[in-house]
């Protein structure tokens, strides 16, 4: 193979695989100091770090694992600057992902405000652009860039941001390992992994797998993560096809919010009630293929499969309890205990479910099934005498989703958990169709005006359609029917100019526009007449308009020296129109969606990270000021500042649940040749609980109207230690990690609610409490790696 025919092929593969900045990464590889990232979501040429107006943080797959992250999200949240939690579901594998303000989590309900790619398709889920960080293995992901702003490449749901994943293969990693680890909470963890070459060069193939068992730190807490993973591939001088598949079975429990009540009671491994499973089983073949016609231009592409699979059951309160006050109360206002026991005996009786009853049963169903294709030309070649690269491409995608959901009546038993007794709700039953179309049109051109000044412009067209059709009122002129067609179209335009002075510096300044249409699931529950509660029920889709977002961001980043390089990004991104849940509520979490109008971002990203001697070390620091820019109601009676039934959010009040301020610190240090020990200090400011959106709410001064305790929750720090051994040049590692090593009792969100418990049991009344996401106490886990086979770095690729 001479070497002009080889350079193409050697270009499209450092520019996929290649190492790049980062403030997170300690033990990057540099090939030639050429920091190449992507900039659109399919594998290509990408472009030359200091040409790229953006912040972007990225990461190798080497790091996740030696870090031993369940998730990728995980990772992101110890490491990246800007990045935070809310632990929404209280379950590793289900997190809230915050950066820069915006969300991507795999609860229906929550805004999103991300778009997460893997191998360049689009991995939110039609249904609720919902994001399942379960069914991404950590052992398949070769890299990962986070990529700010609101892009309008990437198309849907780029609103804050987007997180593109790309999968190893036989080529960038060959040899194998095999993984397993053990410890607090009964966790077992084993996972393994080979790549290779055929001998004749054409054809390399990876497959990995992992299984992940452990029964959690909250009460009736287990769950089982079953993973799977291959790709083949073939090239030769022009050409490279690679056909990966990604399998998931995954039983998963997130008990979610506990109320601060029955932590003082039982302690932060209590909950409210039970179960509250999640079942996601997914099927997903991704074919992706490039194509150099000459050595300036490439073809690359993508054609995919997509099938998804996600069982909920969640046992709760029956909110509908006494619905009409026909129980007698004693002195105290309360629910007589003769009057509780006689309507918990109806209910078994069959009597009155939905007002006697003291628990449901909420089942829910939701298949999603989706294909569709991206392609991409990039050209290469001057423009003007300039250095330039020009990528026109387009992408299409389709998806049929079926969702049903039902509730079954029961009794809250004495472990909290619920014992249905066959009794179904009427009014809860839930049958929707949905089918989502969109396809869109993009170009991106970056032209080097001189050896200093870049000018990057970019621009997409997206197209949307949703249709909804109701299986339970299929009559479209019923006002409570789903049924419902919408369609949302917007072009959005992007700019950035970049100075590199000197090598050693870069500096920026971009504007970019970027867009997400309501979903399936916020179409079904977009009326204030008939609200529901999610994921369980949907009634009414008046049309929604679609979210824009426009983005300004100035930064800079350089070396201060060889070994010290830093970076600073400040932000303003202005979402309009955007979606939100609108309670009905405080007790039940019945609401629904609705257009609140302008909400803002503006925020500071600043990063630091070097090599000092044997201690590699990044600082991140991160300032986000997230706020409401126009007034709106909420119904909530337990903020004290409420007049008896809503409270008025006003412009500036900040975003529930999001940290103002984080700080991030990674050491580590090379005890010896053999021998590593790593630790991630993470600091976050407090945050206003969700009920607090007014941010008006103050602790209660004796009124038993009202919550006894604060409208936040405190600030925390926590740390955790890693540390890994190489028995020389065997193949063996032993590893250790523990984290929250200071036992920290801290909490990541929370919200202003009512709850039904008192003391450990369902009491009839309802009363003010404040729910908190906990944080999980001091717990660690030791293990071994085995690796083995033959290894090659890219830099010696074309020795081959």
């Amino acid at each position: 193979m001479n070497q002009k025919s080889i350079k193409p092929l050697l270009l499209a593969i450092l520019s996929a695989y290649a190492a790049q900045v980062t403030a997170v990464n300690a033990e990057v590889i540099k090939l030639e100091n050429v920091e190449v990232v992507g900039t659109t979501p399919l594998p290509g040429v990408g472009l030359p770090l200091e040409k790229v107006p953006a912040n972007v943080q990225s990461a190798k797959g080497k790091e996740i694992v030696n870090q031993h992250s369940n998730t990728i999200a995980d990772f992101m949240n110890n490491n990246m600057v800007g990045v935070s939690v809310n632990e929404s579901q209280n379950n590793p594998f289900q997190p809230d992902v915050l950066f820069r303000g915006f969300t991507a989590s795999p609860l229906l309900g929550t805004p999103q405000g991300l778009s997460v790619f893997v191998d360049g398709v689009r991995v939110n889920e039609p249904f609720g652009d919902v994001v399942n960080w379960d069914l991404i293995p950590v052992n398949a992901i070769a890299n990962m860039n986070l990529i700010p702003g609101s892009n309008p490449v990437y198309g849907l749901n780029t609103l804050g941001g987007a997180l593109s994943v790309t999968t190893k293969n036989g080529r960038t990693h060959k040899g194998g390992a095999i993984e397993s680890s053990f410890g607090s909470w009964g966790r077992k963890n084993t996972s393994a992994e080979f790549g290779g070459v055929s001998e004749d060069n054409s054809v390399d193939y990876f497959i990995s797998g992992n299984y992940f068992d452990e029964d959690g730190w909250r009460d009736y807490s287990p769950s089982t993560v079953k993973q799977l993973f291959g790709k083949v591939g073939w090239q030769n001088e022009t050409t490279r096809l690679e056909l990966s598949y990604t399998g998931a079975d995954n039983n998963m429990i997130g008990n979610g919010l506990v109320q601060k009540e029955l932590i003082e009671d039982f302690g932060r491994s209590a909950i409210n009630t039970r179960p509250d499973k999640t079942k996601n089983s997914m099927n997903f073949l991704n074919l992706n293929g490039s194509h150099w016609f000459n050595d300036d231009v490439q073809l690359t592409g993508n054609v995919y499969f997509r099938q998804s699979n996600r069982k909920t059951l969640n046992g709760d309160v029956n909110d509908d309890f006494n619905g009409t006050d026909a129980l007698d109360l004693n002195a105290d206002g309360e629910v007589d205990s003769t009057e509780l026991a006689t309507a918990l005996a109806d209910c078994q009786a069959g009597n009155n479910s939905e007002e006697t009853c003291s628990g449901a049963l909420n089942r829910s169903n939701t298949r999603q099934r989706g294909h569709g294709f991206n392609t991409q030309f990039t050209f290469n070649q001057p423009l003007f005498e300039k250095k330039n690269q020009f990528i026109v491409g387009m992408g299409y995608d389709f998806s049929k989703i079926k969702f049903s959901q039902s509730t079954e009546y029961g009794l809250i038993n004495a472990s909290r958990g619920v014992d249905a007794l066959g009794e179904l709700s009427d009014e809860a039953a839930v049958k929707l169709n949905g089918r989502t179309t969109s396809w869109g049109t993009f170009v991106t051109d970056t032209l080097s005006l001189t050896d200093q000044w870049h000018l990057t412009m970019s621009g997409r067209y997206n197209h949307i359609k949703v249709e909804n059709r109701d299986r339970l009122i299929p009559d479209v002129t019923d006002p409570e029917t789903l049924s419902g067609n919408h369609s949302f179209n917007r072009f959005n335009p992007a700019l950035g100019l970049n100075f590199t002075p000197t090598q050693a510096l870069t500096m920026y300044g971009s504007y970019n526009e970027g867009m997400r249409a309501p979903t399936s699931m916020e179409l079904g529950c977009a009326n204030p007449a008939v609200p529901c509660k999610l994921p369980n029920a949907m009634a009414g889709d008046p049309p929604l308009k679609k979210v824009v977002a426009k983005t300004f961001e100035v930064g800079a980043r350089g070396q201060l020296t060889d070994n010290v390089r830093w970076s600073t990004a400040v932000y303003r991104t202005e979402n309009h129109d955007d979606i939100q849940f609108i309670a009905t509520n405080a007790t039940n979490g019945m609401g629904y969606f609705d257009n609140v109008g302008k909400t803002r971002r503006v925020g500071l990203d600043a990063g630091l990270n070097g090599i000092t001697g044997d201690l590699s070390w990044n600082v991140g620091y991160s300032f986000v000021r997230a706020t409401y820019q126009t007034p709106f109601e909420i119904t909530n009676e337990v903020n004290s500042s409420s007049d008896g039934t809503a409270i008025q959010v006003g412009k500036g009040d900040r975003l529930p649940n999001l940290p103002e301020h984080a700080l991030k610190l990674r050491l580590q240090y090379q005890v010896t040749s053999q021998w590593t020990v790593g630790s991630n200090i993470n600091t976050y400011s407090d945050v206003y609980v969700r009920g607090n959106e007014n941010n008006s709410h103050r602790a209660n001064d004796g009124d038993d109207e009202h919550v006894q305790d604060s409208g936040k929750v405190g600030g925390f720090t926590i740390v955790n230690v890693d540390t890994r051994y190489r028995f020389g040049s065997s193949g063996w590692q032993f590893f250790a990690k523990a984290i929250n090593i200071f036992d920290k009792e801290y909490a990541t969100g929370g919200l202003l609610g009512e709850n039904w418990i008192e003391g450990g049991q369902f009491s009839g009344n309802e009363e003010p409490s404040k729910l908190l996401m906990v944080g999980a106490p001091r717990a660690g886990w030791l293990g071994f790696r085995y690796e083995f086979g033959a290894k090659q770095s890219l830099a010696n690729y074309d020795k081959d």
